[in-house]
């Protein structure tokens, strides 16, 4: 009996996602009392935490910097699919859901998972290292996509308001995807050295956590990554379902509607983070980079398309165009995001002001 229990215990990686795809077909689209509510709550986390565990399986056994990839583009397509989903029911209300929870999630990438990681590494071996020629590229990538879709809005005149026009929305859509898919080949087919992690003759893993457990087979691999994506898609759907009571809770303590965003985007993207702090710790700094700069590549390159093309049925407006303080935001985390890319190196410090301007969006969002 004992040794049954631990067993169960042991694979609990494996029927969490099922026993959790069950908990969404029971709950979806009901009114659920709070009490389901929190039980609904503890299966997301440990659904997250399931996603984590079969993402390292299947990046173990493809390699970098593919296995960050497939991570940072089933995580995007899913959130993709839950703003989608809210847009359709919320009406004029989820007008800006789009641009919310894009943005959150380029802030929690770019300034949140990058100083958790930073944080982390330089605290085990004080200089965090990395590959400054593909990080760099990425943030590049970034930054042109978030202006392309989020800061010209606000100024084009075609409409009113901080709005594309349909054409404009078009040229966003397919510069998007298409920078996107070039990002993508120059990483895995053109310069994939860029973004694998740097070896640095004075930082030695001497980690409790071996990165090494052998390389998994090919059923194992495919058998996690199926399992994966039921347990993002599990993640997106219980988020879905505890949304009316975060709404509401979030309503009653004063907040802005836009804080919506920020939650749905920090649930979507905590198995990233996870992973990222975990490669951290393994003086992978490379790859947490890898996942947090790709993970908001994706989040813009994927989302604005699916957007642009879901207004074909979508009745409401879709402001896609940054506030003045959002702006600002953005303007520094590129500065920032720049000069502590450039050494290829990193320190406390730079970790501590990437922090220091992801607790600033996350006050602003609540106090605007």
């Amino acid at each position: 009996m004992k040794g049954m229990i631990a067993t169960l215990l042991s694979r609990w990686t494996t029927y969490l996602p099922l026993i959790s795809a069950v908990l969404l077909a029971l709950t979806w689209g009901r009114d659920i009392p709070g009490v389901i509510v929190a039980v609904v709550t503890a299966a997301l986390i440990g659904v997250v935490l399931a996603a984590v565990y079969h993402a390292e399986i299947v990046a173990h056994r493809v390699g970098e910097p593919f296995g960050s990839l497939i991570l940072a583009v089933a995580v995007t397509v899913i959130e993709v699919a839950l703003i989608v989903t809210m847009m359709l029911s919320g009406g004029e209300k989820a007008a800006t859901l789009a641009r919310d929870t894009v943005f959150a999630a380029v802030m929690i990438t770019c300034n949140g998972i990058v100083g958790l990681v930073l944080l982390v590494a330089a605290l085990r071996r004080r200089v965090a290292v990395f590959n400054a020629e593909g990080t760099g590229a990425a943030l590049a990538t970034v930054a042109t996509l978030a202006t392309l879709s989020m800061v010209l809005p606000t100024f084009t005149t075609s409409k009113p308001g901080p709005e594309f026009s349909p054409a404009q929305l078009g040229f966003a859509a397919v510069a998007s995807l298409a920078l996107y898919a070039l990002f993508v080949m120059v990483q895995t087919v053109r310069h994939p050295d860029d973004f694998l992690p740097v070896e640095d003759a004075g930082v030695v893993d001497d980690t409790d956590e071996p990165d090494d457990h052998g390389r998994p087979t090919g059923k194992a691999a495919l058998v996690s990554l199926g399992l994966m994506m039921l347990a993002l898609v599990c993640v997106v759907g219980l988020a879905k379902v505890v949304s009316p009571a975060l709404e509401s809770g979030i309503a009653s303590v004063g907040l802005p509607q836009s804080a919506v965003g920020v939650v749905i985007a920090m649930l979507v993207l905590l198995p990233e983070t996870i992973a990222a702090v975990k490669s951290a710790r393994r003086s992978r700094v490379q790859i947490g980079l890898n996942l947090a700069l790709g993970s908001a590549m994706a989040s813009i390159g994927l989302t604005i398309p699916v957007i642009a093309l879901a207004t074909i049925w979508l009745t409401g407006p879709l402001v896609l165009g940054l506030g003045a303080t959002q702006m600002v935001l953005l303007a520094v985390t590129v500065v920032v995001g720049a000069l502590t890319v450039v050494p290829g190196r990193a320190t406390l410090l730079q970790s501590g002001v990437h922090l220091s301007i992801f607790a600033a969006f996350l006050f602003l969002a609540a106090s605007p």
